[in-house]
């Protein structure tokens, strides 16, 4: 009787160890589920038998970028998913490059992990920011610089080229090789020079070279580029990669735009002093394909459009790229966008959510990152040293306010088609998916903001009873400006607690939106998307 008892209870135990189990496994995969998978291709048909050599060379840069990335955010890669037996486990380290769930406020979802250290791996994890105040060193504030202590605890810079060394120069070799295969004379001089940028860490005249190819049919984005991944402090540069197929049709639609960009610069709803700069007028707009993401811009929320180079130098001389990532914007909107208008936009005004707004949206964020001022008006240098932590979120915030404000004012000079409300009705629907990025993310955090003030200036109205959103269309405008002037202004001005202050009253995610946010989740609708991607699956 006893020994039957002990076998009844050891396999009641085994019993509930496995449910215990399977409860963590679905709980693991339904995370996992979060992200639509999507196959990137393109149409390599009109590329020469050159060029779609150089494409496979390319990617596997891109995959050296991807291993740099692991070391930045993480570590280890390989001994984090060795230690894991457990597949969805596996599946949704990669998506976040660690342990932290990116678009889940970075919190930790494997058991033993602590919270993911706000300067990644750029920092001693140990280093407090008055130890770097007080810490004397001229290259301390660097893109392309680690910090890490010495056998006396004190704290040394090492440049990337030199932390990073077997991988950058086995990328810069393919970065030749692909050179001596290309028949475009620009792309061939930015693929030598930024071959050598990854040796020096001297991006300069690379980033220059980037902004002269107008020709070439592949493009292609490499190096320690945005700022994101440091949220000690905003400094550090994060390796990443694009391999990208140039749509011509839709690029010719785009290019007449940048030639406003004066314009628009001078009729900023702020005062003089806030747009006394002079944006580049060798901006271009065009769209592609993407065939590759690699590293930062592969974490977490993918990245559908790039607004490059950072240089405030490149900036201020030649202006920026815009490059629109059709193909991935296009599965966001399908997958994402449209069932949360469904979901949450008031059915009269749902017709106005369309896919020409959700890009033209997009687009004019990125074109609108060169609007306002690089440069604070009172001697505190760039915008970016200023804001320190701040500046990613509130630029991003700049960006999708002003992006808008311009095309209201090009939609007034006939230059854009569709109805003003049907880019205003997207943008609404636009917060609600981006704010699901979470407060760890810049772009997260900046629509936050943004709903909180658009909810305070009546921009919108809300149904409870029906869990809706209705753009109201004058208020909508009013806030449009109003935040305009308020962001253009604390940028000018440099002013790091003003900036604080906002994102602490108004970075949050009160309880009616959560609620409505935890309606999407529950809908089953994807909070971002991952890539099937590769050589084999573009079939070369």
């Amino acid at each position: 009787m006893k020994k039957t008892i002990i076998a009844v209870l050891l396999a009641s135990s085994i019993w509930a160890c496995s449910s215990e189990k399977e409860a963590e496994v679905s709980e693991m995969q339904q995370k996992v589920n979060e992200y639509a998978e999507f196959t990137l291709t393109a149409d390599l048909s009109h590329l020469s038998e050159n060029q779609q050599k150089i494409i496979p060379i390319l990617i596997e840069v891109a995959q050296i970028m991807d291993d740099i990335f692991w070391k930045e955010a993480y570590g280890d890669k390989s001994a984090l998913l060795n230690s894991l037996t457990d597949e969805a486990a596996k599946t949704f380290v990669k998506y976040n490059y660690g342990p932290w769930d990116r678009l889940g406020g970075n919190e930790p979802f494997l058991e033993g992990v602590g919270p993911k250290p706000a300067g990644a791996q750029y920092y001693p994890q140990d280093m407090t920011k008055e130890e770097f105040e007080a810490f004397e060193s001229d290259d301390k504030k660097s893109l392309y610089t680690l910090i890490r202590r010495d056998e006396n605890g004190q704290l040394y810079t090492i440049p990337y080229h030199e932390a990073f060394k077997k991988e950058v120069e086995r990328a810069s070799e393919l970065l030749k090789e692909a050179a001596a295969l290309t028949e475009d004379i620009g792309f061939r001089r930015y693929l030598n020079l930024r071959s050598e940028a990854l040796l020096t860490d001297d991006y300069l005249e690379s980033d220059m070279a980037w902004m002269d190819m107008k020709s070439n049919k592949i493009d292609f984005v490499v190096g320690p580029i945005e700022n994101y991944e440091d949220q000690l402090f905003n400094y550090k540069a994060a390796h990443e990669a694009y391999v990208l197929i140039k749509d011509t049709k839709w690029s010719e639609r785009l290019a007449k735009f940048a030639s406003f960009l004066p314009e628009l610069q001078a009729n900023l709803p702020v005062k003089a002093a806030y747009k006394t700069e002079k944006p580049g007028t060798d901006s271009d707009l065009n769209a592609y394909d993407v065939i590759y993401y690699a590293g930062d811009c592969n974490s977490g929320g993918k990245t559908i459009a790039i607004n490059l180079p950072n240089d405030e130098r490149v900036q201020l001389e030649k202006g920026t790229r815009r490059l629109q990532l059709k193909n991935a914007m296009k599965a966001k909107f399908d997958k994402i966008l449209l069932p949360i208008n469904e979901l949450l936009i008031d059915a009269s005004q749902q017709k106005h959510v369309t896919f020409d707004a959700f890009f033209a949206n997009t687009m004019f964020h990125e074109v609108a990152h060169g609007l306002g001022v690089k440069n604070t008006i009172n001697g505190k240098g760039t915008v970016r040293q200023a804001l320190k932590e701040h500046s990613s979120a509130l630029e991003e915030g700049k960006a999708d306010i002003l992006g808008l404000y311009m095309v209201t004012q090009l939609h007034k000079k006939g230059e854009i088609d569709g109805e003003l409300m049907d880019y205003y009705t997207t943008f609404l629907a636009g917060i609600f998916r981006s704010v699901r990025f979470g407060a760890t993310s810049a772009h997260g955090k900046a629509n936050m903001i943004r709903f909180n003030y658009f909810k305070e200036q009546n921009a919108f109205s809300y149904d409870a009873q029906k869990g809706t959103y209705k753009v109201n269309f004058d208020e909508f405008q009013q806030a449009m400006n109003s935040l305009s002037e308020k962001i253009l202004t604390l940028q000018g001005n440099g002013d790091y607690e003003g900036v604080g202050k906002l994102f602490d009253e108004m970075g949050v995610v009160g309880a009616e939106l959560q609620k409505d946010l935890d309606r999407v989740g529950n809908a089953g609708i994807p909070r971002d998307i991952v890539f099937k991607q590769g050589v084999e699956v573009l079939g070369l």
